[in-house]
């Protein structure tokens, strides 16, 4: 029962599309500026999310830093034991 459920949902995932197909024009080659990026710096929104993009990494570096130490403290404790 559970490989023909697996089948059945594989079967329909590859008939899902995750968008619609555009036409790429001569143009599309030739553009070298990113419209999002110039409107969030023209209102002054990119350094928001440089902001937060910094918050984000500084965290997962103060969490892998901890983890780092709670292994090692482990590691001390198994090696004394």
């Amino acid at each position: 029962m559970k490989k023909w459920l697996i089948i059945w949902f594989m079967a329909f995932s590859l008939s899902a599309f995750g968008q619609e197909k555009i036409e790429i024009s001569e143009n599309d080659y030739q553009n070298s500026t990113v419209e999002m990026a110039d409107v969030m710096r023209s209102e002054g929104k990119i350094y928001v999310l440089v902001g937060i993009i910094g918050i984000v990494f500084a965290g997962l570096l103060v969490y892998v830093i901890n983890t780092d130490r709670k292994v090692t403290r482990l590691e001390k404790q198994l090696k004394e034991e």
